[in-house]
């Protein structure tokens, strides 16, 4: 019962968190865009969605790139010993 109470609340914030950036989108792209293109036109709703999706397909995809990376080197560098910090120092530096 409380895992399909936290994954709906879950789902219910993506979804507001979408409609928030879809809506953030369509102001920013009917605010901009048409003042610096001449020919270009004012989107709606749905299409600012779609260009936020497809902005995420492009440039960015669906994998998380979230702290965790860097949590991640983090606490490989504290798993190491001196000699080794020192080795890696040394061998990013170029230095011969």
């Amino acid at each position: 019962m409380k895992f399909r109470r936290k994954f709906f609340a879950k789902l219910l914030l993506l979804v507001l968190i979408m409609a928030l950036l879809g809506w953030v989108v369509m102001r920013l792209w009917n605010w901009v865009v048409p003042a610096l293109i001449v020919d270009a036109h004012a989107i709606d709703y749905p299409h600012a969605l779609g260009l936020l999706v497809l902005c995420r397909i492009l440039f960015g995809g669906f994998r998380g790139h979230g702290g965790c990376h860097k949590a991640r080197h983090w606490q490989h560098w504290q798993q190491m010993t001196q000699q080794e910090r020192e080795r890696l120092r040394h061998d990013s530096t170029g230095a011969q």
